[in-house]
């Protein structure tokens, strides 16, 4: 069976031939949808004639945000190429596991991040060339004639336009299958739950070795025929002027970043007239920055996603910010949910389980790795390894992952409930709690704490002030005070390292 039109750029060439697609920042470089058409039906001839490179080969791109990355990622939608977008956060080793896993034919690199390629007599490394020749393989002389039109090669459902390697954390990284199918039920889901259309504006400042930087808004921008900012970095300055410049009507970010916009002395005179509201994902905003962006007149719409499904999953909407603080809304339109315990049967309303994903936007599985496909999907079921539970009125909540859940004197402790009670502290800006071995209680937490400036406080202070909000059993034993908290390469924070 195959996919719905899958030429999105070629469509819009059409229909907003001038329309800028794409801005670079740091260059000022521009590509209207007719240019962005006609540059990657040129790489699609040079890819596909010149190199030989043929439907279902990998690409494997070593960059940062740039134009060229659209352009290939637009020849990949004409020829069924895949996309390896490789995390330049990495170590040479970890980069070479991934290029000798994904086995491409070519690897496209970044001028500053040569260094990080492993040397191509190591296995099947493949040889690279600098990103910025993508611009010249544009321009080739034989190709210029053929750049009104390229022949889409057609794709299937299950075909993938990326190969996404997930974080690495408890052993080697599995390579998500992002098929042509998820990514057009993944921007139909984020269109039917945001405001999103041909005059949506947006400034994408997530890596794009990350499902983020793709597909939380990039790819149903360029679906919707919208425009994108590419940044290279997030930078608080920047963002906050390019907010206001380029007329932001939707902007996605960290609770993290979202705080340093705050933070900066620009912020207070800083004016938001264009944005319906912020997209707010990876960890829960606290309510008292959602009302900092609340005075500004700025709504906030949080939500859940994972790489191997969607990854925009849920959406809760702006209205219930405050009353439902902490959940993660409902299920978007195509998208089936159930919550399930040990046993496999489905919880009752206010209980925790796992919270299983069904729907056009899941995962066929992971790249080479049919065990651990088997294990993630089962009777079309994808199980997140996240544990949630659905209230009275429906609106879903994550307790925590699955792995990070530690049992204490028999009664299962969630460190992200743990973490919120820590929090909620006027002196506590950041914790993690994870679980030790204990003679006792088999397993008791230990929360790793960091103060905001300027504060102090004692760690029997902050156990009493959590004996009141919290059962004894899941009251840290240990508390141990840091400058910041460790990140691993994925910009999260490295619990394997604290334990």
């Amino acid at each position: 069976m195959r996919v719905l039109q899958q030429d999105w750029v070629a469509k819009w060439a059409v229909y907003s031939p001038d329309k800028i697609a794409i801005k670079e920042y740091e260059t000022s470089r521009t590509l209207t949808y007719y240019d962005l058409n006609r540059l990657s039906n040129r790489l699609s001839h040079y890819l596909t004639e010149d190199l030989q490179i043929c439907k279902g080969d990998r690409i494997a791109i070593l960059a940062e945000n740039c134009l060229e990355y659209i352009i290939l990622f637009s020849a990949a939608q004409k020829t069924g190429i895949i996309l390896v977008p490789l995390n330049y956060r990495l170590t040479s080793s970890e980069i070479e596991f991934m290029l000798t896993d994904a086995e491409p034919v070519l690897t496209l690199v970044e001028e500053k991040f040569i260094s990080l390629l492993p040397p191509t007599s190591a296995g099947k490394i493949r040889p690279s060339l600098k990103i910025k020749d993508i611009e010249v393989l544009c321009d080739v002389q034989q190709h210029i004639a053929k750049d009104l039109s390229y022949q889409v090669n057609p794709v299937e459902d299950d075909d993938a336009i990326f190969i996404l390697y997930t974080s690495g954390t408890t052993g080697f990284p599995k390579g998500a299958l992002y098929t042509h199918k998820m990514m057009f039920w993944n921007s139909v889901n984020t269109s039917m739950a945001l405001i999103m259309d041909t005059e949506s504006r947006t400034i994408n400042c997530m890596p794009p070795f990350h499902t983020g930087g793709w597909n939380v808004l990039t790819t149903p921008f360029l679906h919707h025929g919208g425009f994108t900012c590419l940044i290279k970095k997030f930078d608080p300055e920047t963002v906050l002027h390019l907010m206001q410049e380029e007329r932001v009507t939707i902007f996605m970010g960290v609770p993290t970043m979202l705080k340093m916009l705050t933070d900066h002395d620009a912020f207070q005179d800083a004016h938001f007239r264009d944005l319906y509201y912020l997209i707010v994902g990876g960890a829960p905003m606290p309510i008292p920055l959602i009302e900092i962006w609340d005075k500004k007149g700025v709504a906030v719409r949080q939500g859940y996603g994972m790489t191997e499904v969607g990854p925009n999953l849920t959406s809760l909407h702006q209205r219930d910010a405050i009353r439902k603080k902490g959940s993660i809304g409902f299920p978007n339109y195509y998208v089936d949910i159930k919550l399930i315990d040990a046993s496999g049967n489905e919880v009752e309303t206010g209980k925790p389980g796992e919270l299983l994903i069904k729907g056009p936007m899941v995962s066929p599985g992971y790249w080479r790795s049919p065990e651990a496909s088997e294990k993630a999907l089962q009777e079309g079921w994808f199980h997140t390894g996240d544990m949630a539970l659905q209230d009275e009125e429906g609106y879903l909540y994550i307790v925590d992952r699955i792995k990070n859940m530690f049992i204490s004197g028999g009664e299962n402790v969630y460190p992200a409930e743990v973490e919120k009670v820590f929090e909620s502290h006027a002196y506590i800006s950041e914790t993690v709690v994870i679980g030790v071995p204990d003679p006792v209680w088999g397993e008791v937490g230990k929360a790793f704490v960091v103060l905001r400036s300027d504060t102090q406080i004692s760690a029997e202070e902050l156990l009493e002030y959590c004996r009141g909000k919290l059962a004894r059993f899941k009251v840290p034993k240990y508390i141990v005070f840091l400058e910041t908290l460790p990140l691993n390469a994925a910009g999260k924070v490295d619990r394997v390292f604290l334990k």
